[in-house]
């Protein structure tokens, strides 16, 4: 992430984490940012995720942060992630890879480290990145189709779908007990030797990622269909896994 981007990326969380931490006031538990953004590699918006979790969660408890909320979204930022403490204590065994992502790269905005008590276990890792591996492929097939012959729309689908391939890469490494690099081109290679995938399938999607001038696909691109092909073959891995 380029200096400047930076700079005004850290003003905007800034002024996110006072509004949210004075609507809030003893409500707040904790207010992080986690992945890319939170160790300064992100490429875009889309990489800027936060969680906030609340002692009530509730429509009341809620309510006070509508306009902190509504600001943030009407820039173009994407909404918190919201539990209750309980729930977030509860998550565990539904949300371990997200958890562990959190674990991984977080930056605590306000409040307490909201995974410093919270434990994983292996077995719900793995139902986790099956069910999960199987519905993006469900949903990305769904969308080439419709998208194969608009070189745009085709651009999109693949781009906007790297970084649910690279959070299941993530979890696959963790499950498997291996280092887990930050580095997007670092982390495909690990995950490839793995699962024995092309990792050349996934090298447009991530030189897209901090691309100043990002390419455009043509229709019937076959680095599209290639991809899918790639994602298809991870999924099967996991499956036998």
């Amino acid at each position: 992430m380029a200096a400047k981007q930076r700079d005004d990326l850290e003003r905007r969380l800034e002024r996110f984490a006072t509004a949210v931490g004075d609507a809030a006031g003893d409500n707040l538990v904790s207010l992080v940012l986690y992945g890319s953004a939170a160790v300064g590699q992100s490429g875009t918006r889309s990489d800027v995720n936060l969680l906030l979790v609340l002692r009530d969660a509730s429509a009341a408890g809620l309510r006070p942060l509508g306009p902190a909320f509504r600001d943030w979204v009407r820039a173009g930022e994407r909404a918190p992630l919201v539990f209750s403490q309980t729930g977030w204590r509860n998550a565990a065994d539904v949300f371990p890879i997200e958890i562990e992502d959190i674990r991984h790269q977080h930056r605590i905005l306000r409040g307490v480290d909201p995974v410093a008590e919270l434990r994983t276990r292996p077995e719900h890792l793995r139902h986790q990145l099956e069910r999960e591996a199987r519905g993006l492929l469900i949903q990305l097939r769904a969308s080439y189709a419709a998208a194969e012959s608009d070189g745009r729309a085709l651009t999109q689908v693949v781009a906007e779908s790297l970084g649910s391939v690279l959070a299941l890469f993530r979890a696959l490494l963790r499950h498997r007990g291996a280092d887990v690099p930050d580095d997007a081109t670092a982390l495909v290679a690990a995950a490839a030797a793995v699962a024995g995938l092309e990792a050349g399938a996934f090298a447009w999607p991530v030189a897209q990622r901090t691309a100043p001038k990002p390419a455009r696909l043509a229709a019937y691109d076959p680095v599209a269909a290639q991809y899918l092909d790639a994602v298809q073959t991870f999924v099967d891995f996991v499956d036998r896994s």
